[in-house]
This record gives C-alpha cells, structure tokens and sequence, in this order.
C-alpha cells in the first residue's frame, strides 16, 4: 500500500512538469500555479492506490483544469484577446544558476501570443502534442474527440503556429546580434540597422491604442527614426528567456519592452511593449545606476 507520504512526495516530482505545462496553455503562471494546487487537492481526494500511472492521472487532471479555464476565459465577453496578455518573465541577462531556474518553465513571447489566438481545444492539443509528447490516444479524452479529431485539432494549431519566428543559434549569438541593433539605433547608423534586421522582420506592437503588427524593416527604421534624440536609457534584458530590450524614461519608468527573435544572424521577429499600464504591473529589472 501506498503510504499518502510517498504520493506526497511523487506529487512533488511532477510539479515542474505540471507547472510548465499549465504555463504553456494558460499563458498565466498564477493560473498555472493555482491549476498545480488544484491537481493536488484532486489528487488527496482519490483512492491513491486505484492510480496506476501517477504522471499520465495527472497530465490528465491538470489538462482538464486548463482548458476549463480557458474555456471559462473565452465566456468571458469583457476579456478580450489583448487583456488576456500572457505573463513574462524579464530578466537580467545572466547566465547564474538563479535565472536558469526561472526561465526554464518560460516559452518565447511571440509563440505565447499566437498560441493565444487558438481555439482552447486546439490550443491544448498542440501544447501536450507537440510539447509534451502525449499521444493522441491520450488528449482525445481530455478534449472529449476521438483520436482522429484531437490530430486534426493540433494539426489546425500547428498551421496557425508555423509562422511564429522562431530563434536559432546560442544565446551568446543572439545577444551579439541585439547588442549591435541596440549601438546602431543609438548612433543613427542606418545601415547597420538595415544588415541586423531581416528584410521581412515581423513586429507585433502592443501599446495603449491597441495591437499593430507591421512586417518589414521599413516600420522599425522608421521606428528609430523617430526616436532620434530621446532622452532614454535602454539595456539588454531577457525576456522569457530570449535577448530582449527594455528602456526607461529620465524619471526611471519603464517605457518600452523589447522580445527580439534571432535567427541566422538577424533580428526576424519583435513584440513591442508601450502600454504604460502593462508595463506598470510587470515585475521589471531596474534601470542601470538604480
């Protein structure tokens, strides 16, 4: 017989897995924490020794807890898809043990966003498929399809998915190629701008009007541009666990947040923050000199 002790502690081992996962479906980790304590206290109700397979019971659970959140959330009519923004995890860019750990749970903004946009069951789907490899066999069940439907569901995500830029090269590399769009745009130097940039650069905007998405290095010129001049201090931060940018104003207050995707030596993908009120419940890094 299994002592509650022992589950305690199985339990335990699963949480990062769970956390993670939930974190990829509910973009949201106070969500994905609260679908973690859920699955447990579903866990202590159950006739522990009727589990055969702990890690698969639970992949289930948390998976119906997520996408009846989701599907809660979609009910909702004064949520919108730009309110219901995913949680991010900014950094300072170092490579210590501390934020190795805090990242590792974390997905590239610009995927976060798109899975975003997805149908709960579609997003689900795709998320245990293709992230978590569970069988389809699996997250029919869990979706209430059959096994044909839940592969036509992550198949539909995967399509709507593909075109998400997706980061390529180690992290010194992706820096390098930041760190030389960040000393281009303060010197003005837009030619330099034009060889870190790729031609069809997809920028996703977020700000107080709204969301914009522009594609093409001609927005982001012009970008800078008009920024010419402004008395901001900018550094290069981490932003779920991808080189990012993150500038604050004379006063100290965060301005705009940066997620830069690279790839083959380029910047081929951004998602701008400058909504002052997002920007205000982040937990940010603070400005050099502070």
């Amino acid at each position: 017989m299994t002592t509650e002790s022992q589950w305690a502690q199985a339990f335990e081992q699963e949480r990062h897995r769970l956390l993670a996962l939930a974190y990829r479906v509910l973009a949201s980790w106070s969500d994905a924490e609260d679908a973690v304590q859920e699955a447990w206290l579903r866990l202590s109700r159950q006739d522990i020794d009727a589990i055969d397979n702990l890690q698969g019971w639970l992949t289930t659970v948390i998976s119906r807890i997520c996408i009846d959140t989701l599907r809660s959330r979609a009910a909702r009519p004064e949520v919108s898809i730009d309110q219901d923004f995913p949680d991010l995890v900014v950094t300072d860019d170092r490579d210590t043990p501390e934020e190795t750990a805090v990242l590792s749970d974390s997905v590239g903004l610009a995927l976060l966003v798109v899975l975003g946009s997805l149908r709960p069951d579609e997003r689900l789907a795709f998320v245990l498929h293709d992230m978590f490899a569970v069988p389809f066999a699996e997250i029919g069940p869990i979706v209430g399809r059959s096994a044909e439907a839940a592969k036509m569901l992550a198949s539909r995500a995967r399509r709507k998915v593909q075109d998400v830029p997706t980061p390529a090269g180690d992290r010194r590399a992706q820096r390098e190629v930041v760190d030389a769009f960040l000393a281009a745009a303060r010197d003005g130097d837009f030619d330099a701008l034009l060889r870190v940039l790729d031609p069809e650069v997809s920028w996703r905007q977020h700000t107080v009007r709204g969301v914009t998405v522009t594609t093409g290095s001609s927005a982001v010129l012009e970008a800078v541009r008009r920024g010419q001049g402004a008395r901001i201090t900018v550094r290069r931060v981490l932003v779920n666990g991808e080189p990012g940018i993150l500038g604050w104003g004379p006063t100290g207050r965060p301005l705009a947040l940066m997620a830069c995707t690279v790839r083959s030596g380029r910047l081929v993908g951004i998602v701008s923050i400058s909504d002052p009120v997002r920007l205000a419940g982040m937990e940010l890094p603070d400005p050099p000199g502070a």
